[in-house]
């Protein structure tokens, strides 16, 4: 985009065709119709039937619901019926949970004022923002929500707050002075104004530059519509685990089926079993399961400060590996407050044991009387640098308001960017006494005496000195620095030639300081194997003294700034890009091409934000957190998850639950896969040996619609471990199923296969109805006690019986049914039950709990439950 900082007005005015007095209307017009409104374009939005139509391309939905159909063709309408309501249930949740609110651009239009002031043929007036085009002429004044960019004409004090672009909080005074430099950021450039930005102070001209989609905002935009949202590793894993599982379950079908066959079996009770031990086999509620299970986790994460809009994002956060933040308000309390205090040529810290020194009570008196600044219970006004002046005085007992009515102000000369100075002069015991507040140097440069211990001595090479190494050593600790003077006012006038022969009183150092729980959360960082970098609008010095306070920027670590990053090529950023932890002065682009630097070397970004120039950002990311407080709409529609406290702790505590939510699941899916498994080994079985079949088709709809959702949903309420954090971030990459996960499904799987088996060989000796109910009896009570090996890692006696009550509520649902069909005669005929005895119940009971006996002495054994 082309820059107008190295133009002089007489250029600018050249190059637009336009002059002081603004354009002629009929000019404006043909502008108009050339380069169209000044608004913002939307991208074309996915439709809600679209979104729903998408959630049946799921390969696990397409065989469900191919073999509802067939139920439907051979007479199985209970099966067909029961298959499809639970496949739209679970679409519609997907639509649901899919279907936001995706207002982003809409907000970005929403920044600019309905109509703005211009000048156009000499005369002010009004038009609709969307109308100005280039070479108008446009007055503002504070309060005034800047409607294009645009290049500073004329300045009268003109202060503008840029944060929503640049993320720096503080206002920037603006000047309409040729910059020589080029390529500078837009955070440097003081002779240009830029569209959504905030008129804070003062008035001033601008000539309009772009408009619409050519503007810095408009860029933005563009950037947002080109970054498309991606799928979670999550939904990549399962959607990999469905592929495979479809054509593993579909296989072992057809060789049910075909031996089935061979051994003269009837084509369409051959194809009906094989199609009920597909419905069983396959576990069509897991979408819903881990819908379900994403859901409650949202609603713990809003009670912890997080809320997450997209509810896939809950299990993103447990692989992020790479945390991008942004410095002010995440990482720091978003105010200033005062550091250190120079005076009597010494140091001191700010400490309440010097509330009553007199010459700091001095020194807090000058910096309270020389500003604006006020709290008014929770309500803080005025300029962050003199709200902090204000925090000392009240942290040393001292109120600004009765200060200020005691002291009362007579006259000022307020601040401005060239004499770099503020002057009060104020009644102080019925004499009047002026001070004076600002840049060290340029305060320096006035003051003939120093204030030492009550006296007042002449100002030597060697103080004024001592004072700049002071001032020196502040800064590169990334520290601001105001100086304080002042002196006797006997004149009735003040003018500027006044400021002159004062008394320097000493220095203020200001930071806005970590919160007291970042040095902690970014250490949790670490230990958990995730990397966080600063990202941040603000100057290099001060980003790095921040970072190392909290623990961000170690030895050895870089910090690159957005000019230095702009020369760099992609190779040359890969090389270095390790050992960056901070980045300095950066642009919306910049921040893209970091976390897409991240990601391309296989890395989980999480990037935080809150201001307009952050969406991108936000969006590129695997996951965006934006700030609930200080956060622009946009920045909040960009992101998937938003912080209600702007916390960066709140993050690590997410990310915690983040990875609980990715091993419940994946527990989940052990639980229903080692299940289903042991229901084919026992058909596989009887169908090799030439045994009866184990089960009826309502056995197996009854397994599936009891015993896989009840016990599974429960897994997935597991509460979270606390060696949870010290685990290294997954692979985005990684299978849901690994090597360890498949051996336990089929060690499990295995086990209560033989315990069924076992079970149906007994009631075999009765006959075959007895054979089919021990069985299906067996195979049910068994995956009900095995929801219990299925909570975790550990052995039921580390995670504790009763830390899940969930599981136990599970558990006594579904124990109770089945009891309720093996016991009650009524049911015997609908579940093809044959009547047992309580010796029969006994023994099934046994049968049932064996499995989860041997599993609990494995995971014992093999000390699983150390980690």
């Amino acid at each position: 985009m082309k820059q107008y900082t190295n133009y002089n007005l007489k250029d600018v005015f050249e190059e637009f065709e336009t002059s002081r007095d603004g354009l002629k209307d009929s000019e404006a017009s043909v502008r108009l119709e050339r380069d169209g409104k000044n608004e913002l374009e939307a991208e074309a939005q996915e439709s809600v039937l679209s979104i729903f139509l998408s959630q049946f391309k799921d390969l696990l939905v397409i065989v469900l619901i191919v073999a509802s159909m067939i139920s439907i063709a051979v007479g199985e309408l209970e099966s067909a019926i029961v298959i499809l309501i639970v496949i739209t249930l679970n679409s519609i949740l997907g639509t649901v949970q899919t279907v936001r609110a995706q207002k982003s651009l809409d907000s970005l239009k929403q920044l600019s004022t309905p109509f703005t002031r211009v000048m156009r043929e000499g005369i002010v007036k009004e038009v609709p923002s969307s109308e100005l085009v280039v070479g108008d002429i446009v007055l503002v004044e504070a309060g005034d929500v800047i409607s294009a960019d645009g290049r500073v004409v004329d300045s009268f004090t003109l202060q503008v707050n840029e944060s929503s672009l640049t993320g720096e909080s503080e206002s920037v005074e603006k000047f309409p002075d040729q910059i020589i430099e080029e390529g500078i950021q837009i955070g440097d450039q003081r002779n240009m104004v830029f569209s959504s930005s905030l008129v804070t102070y003062g008035r001033g001209k601008y000539v309009v530059t772009s408009t619409g989609m050519k503007t810095e905002i408009g860029r933005i935009a563009q950037m947002m519509n080109a970054t498309k949202e991606k799928r979670t590793p999550l939904q990549l894993s399962l959607d990999d685990f469905s592929k495979k599982l479809s054509f593993v379950i579909i296989a072992i079908c057809l060789v049910v089926l075909g031996l089935n066959m061979l051994r003269g079996g009837n084509l369409l009770d051959s194809f009906m079993f094989a199609v009920a031990l597909a419905v069983a086999a396959i576990p069509e509620a897991l979408a819903s399961i881990v819908t379900i299970v994403l859901s409650i986790s949202t609603q713990k994460m809003v009670k912890e400060h997080a809320i997450m809009k997209n509810i896939n994002a809950v299990e993103t956060l447990g692989c992020v590996s790479i945390i991008c933040s942004d410095k002010t308000g995440t990482l720091t309390q978003n105010k200033m407050s005062v550091e250190s205090i120079y005076l009597n040529r010494q140091l001191y810290l700010k400490n309440a044991e010097y509330k009553d020194n007199r010459d700091i009570r001095l020194l807090t008196m000058i910096g309270i009387l020389c500003s604006d600044a006020t709290i008014n219970g929770e309500q803080r006004i005025g300029d962050p640098t003199e709200l902090a002046f204000v925090d000392l005085g009240r942290f040393f007992e001292m109120n600004e308001s009765e200060l200020r009515e005691k002291y009362y102000r007579v006259k000022e000369l307020p601040f401005d960017s060239v004499r770099k100075l503020m002057t009060t002069v104020c009644n102080v015991h019925d004499k009047k006494v002026m001070y004076v507040k600002g840049a060290p140097d340029e305060l320096l440069r006035v003051c003939t005496k120093y204030y030492f211990e009550g006296k007042e001595l002449d100002m030597t090479d060697e103080v004024r000195e001592e004072i700049l190494l002071q001032n020196g050593l502040f800064a590169t600790q990334g520290q601001r620095v105001l100086a304080f003077a002042y002196k006797e006012f006997n004149q009735d006038e003040l003018t500027l030639e006044d400021e002159r022969d004062l008394v320097f009183t000493g220095l203020i150092s200001m930071i806005d300081p970590p919160r007291e729980e970042s040095a902690q959360a970014v250490a949790d960082c670490y230990t958990a194997g995730i990397k966080p970098i600063m990202i941040t609008g603000d100057h290099k010095v001060t980003a790095t003294a921040i970072a190392k306070r909290i623990g961000i920027y170690k030895d050895g670590d870089l910090a690159l700034e957005g000019r230095e990053l702009a020369v760099m090529n992609d190779d040359q950023l890969h090389e270095i890009i390790e050992k960056v932890s901070v980045y300095a002065r950066v642009a919306p682009e910049h921040k893209i091409r970091i976390v897409e630097a991240w990601q391309s070397r296989g890395h989980n970004v999480a990037m935080t934000g809150d201001g307009v120039n952050d969406a991108p950002a936000l969006k590129q990311a695997d996951i965006g957190i934006a700030m609930g407080i200080t956060g622009t709409e946009v920045s909040k529609d960009a992101a998937s998850m938003i912080l209600t406290d702007d916390n960066f702790s709140t993050i690590v505590k997410a990310i915690v639950t983040g990875r609980n939510v990715y091993d419940n699941i994946k527990n989940a899916i052990a639980y229903l896969l080692s299940g289903n498994f042991s229901g084919i080994l026992a058909v596989l079985y009887c169908t090799l040996f030439a045994l009866p079949l184990p089960f009826m088709p309502v056995h197996l709809l009854f397994i599936n619609l009891v015993t896989d959702s009840l016990p599974a949903i429960a897994i997935g309420m597991e509460p979270s471990n606390a060696y949870l954090l010290y685990e290294k971030p997954r692979s985005k990459k990684a299978s849901i199923l690994n090597k360890a996960t498949l051996q336990q499904i089929g060690y499990e799987g295995l086990l209560i296969a033989i315990a069924t088996l076992v079970g149906f060989h007994l009631g075999l000796q009765q006959s075959t109805g007895h054979a089919m109910t021990y069985a299906f009896a067996v195979l049910c009570m068994a995956r009900l006690f095995h929801g219990f090996n299925c909570r975790g890692k550990q052995s039921i006696f580390k995670l504790g019986l009763t830390t899940n009550k969930y599981s136990i509520y599970a558990f006594i649902v579904g124990y109770i049914l089945i009891m309720g069909i093996m016991i009650i005669p009524a049911f015997h005929g609908v579940f093809k039950i044959a009547d047992i005895s309580a010796m029969d119940i006994a023994i099934i009971n046994a049968l049932a709990f064996a499995p989860t006996i041997v599993v609990q002495i494995t995971k014992i054994i093999m000390g699983r439950n150390e980690k």
